[in-house]
């Protein structure tokens, strides 16, 4: 960290002194639930995460973009070639993705209801680890191409990981999440493709599922010119955190419907098959855009997240609000309970490939494990864990706790395994977090309602959000 970037990290926490000292004294008398199972690094840690994004004065989704967009540099044990996928000369991926959204629609929606979007070029960056490096090691200064050969050289594994970054959609970027797809590459001795799609509200729902589909495609069906060589399917795994479980998640549902339709896509003059992955292996995976499920309220003191019921108005800026008004960044309001937006409502995961889903005691739970419940209900292999009173994606933000370590290794066992062929049966456990033993989870007993209760919750909260968004209008 340079001498400008610790003046500005020092005026940044001198205000949290306060929170900092609050939540030591609550920590050590055993004043909050929490003090139970952390840590008082934890406390700390979480404590002051928690005042930055719920008790800060409201900044502008603008300024927060380009804020959580600021590219850090790269140096040290990782190996990162950045690359450009070029747009298909066909159109047909793009109206294939169009048929599916129209398809998985419930009977008598009215069609369209988003805005269509362009195939456009995707930026991405191929990760790798960098054993030969020191933590201080600077990036070498030569071409890209030539960063890849030497990532390459490291690559001992046919493991590629198709990761997608979190951030509600509408934050942060490949380059934030280098220290996560160095260490996936580092565990899994293969390497990462992480991708920068586009990002709401500019370019809402289906933007970024578009960006994910070329991706893949450009993996599988590489365009001449490209760094890689074609990659076989089995050898590869959708990976994301947050949002980017999310993409990962419904990247999958986008697949299996082309799948049920029995769809091709020509691709680059070609007609080419859809195969599915080896596996999806997702972090704390964020299911349901309306935030419906009673996790989102009741685990608030477990999680840095802000709940619903703190949610303040965003100050407006040039990307925020957009007219006509919708009521969530990502998606249009109409679009909210559609199965490739929310994928907590999508009715099959009939024939999919192994899932493996990582939740917390954080605000996505609830949905975390009705999804895995369901899958596991439809004869799909899940590996399910959840680490007892951990928050959202707490191995990214507790790096040094050993239930993080021990997270990675479980994430990236599942994937080196599910790429080297071996066979999944369904699994899961709940990690405690001081001893880190485990306890045996009943993956398909894991949901405690019906999906038609879980839809129904769905629904009364877009019309609550729905109603908000029209009062915010008229201010």
């Amino acid at each position: 960290m340079d001498h400008s970037s610790q003046v500005a990290m020092l005026k940044a926490m001198i205000p949290k002194v306060p929170v900092m000292g609050k939540t030591a004294l609550s920590h050590t008398f055993g004043f909050s639930e929490p003090s139970k199972y952390w840590d008082l690094r934890t406390a700390l840690t979480i404590g002051v995460l928690r005042s930055f994004v719920i008790d800060s004065p409201p900044q502008s989704v603008g300024k927060l973009q380009k804020f959580s967009m600021r590219d850090p540099g790269i140096k040290g044990r990782i190996w990162v070639s950045k690359v450009t996928m070029p747009k298909p000369e066909d159109d047909d991926i793009r109206q294939a993705l169009f048929k599916a959204i129209e398809a998985l629609k419930e009977p008598g929606e009215a069609a369209g209801g988003y805005k269509e979007p362009e195939l456009v070029p995707v930026e991405a960056e191929w990760t790798g680890y960098r054993a030969g490096a020191t933590e201080k090691s600077a990036e070498l200064k030569i071409p890209e191409e030539q960063k890849y050969a030497e990532m390459m050289k490291e690559v001992t594994s046919p493991t590629t990981v198709l990761y997608f970054h979190g951030g509600a959609y509408f934050l942060m970027d490949p380059a934030s999440h280098r220290p996560t797809c160095k260490k996936l590459a580092k565990l899994t001795k293969g390497r990462v493709f992480s991708i920068r799609y586009r990002l709401a509200p500019q370019h809402p729902f289906p933007s970024a599922l578009l960006d994910a589909l070329v991706s893949y495609f450009t993996l599988l069906y590489p365009p001449s010119g490209s760094l890689h060589e074609a990659v076989k399917p089995e050898h590869i795994v959708f990976a994301g955190d947050s949002a980017g479980g999310n993409l990962s998640l419904v990247l999958l549902q986008t697949l299996l419907e082309f799948r049920r339709q029995g769809l091709h896509i020509h691709w680059n003059g070609e007609e080419r098959e859809v195969p599915l992955p080896a596996g999806v292996a997702v972090c704390s995976p964020w299911t349901d855009v309306t935030a419906s499920s009673p996790s989102c309220e009741n685990n608030a003191a477990f999680d840095y997240l802000p709940p619903p019921s703190t949610n303040a108005p965003i100050p407006k800026d040039t990307i925020w609000p957009v007219e006509p008004t919708r009521s969530a960044l990502y998606a249009d309001d109409a679009l909210l309970l559609h199965p490739l937006v929310s994928p907590l409502a999508a009715k099959s995961w009939q024939g999919s490939c192994p899932l493996y889903i990582e939740t917390g005691r954080e605000l996505l739970t609830d949905e975390d494990k009705h999804v895995a419940a369901k899958a596991a209900e439809q004869n799909v292999p899940v590996v399910f864990e959840e680490y007892e009173a951990m928050p959202h994606c707490f191995a990214m933000v507790l790096d040094a706790l050993p239930g993080g370590r021990k997270f990675f290794e479980s994430w990236a066992g599942f994937i080196s395994d599910v790429t080297a062929g071996k066979s999944v049966e369904t699994s899961g456990k709940r990690i405690l977090a001081k001893s880190l033993k485990e306890e045996r989870v009943d993956v398909a007993g894991l949901r405690e309602v019906s999906d038609e209760v879980v839809v129904e919750r769905m629904r009364e909260r877009v019309q609550v959000m729905s109603g908000m968004a029209g009062e915010k209008s008229k201010l």
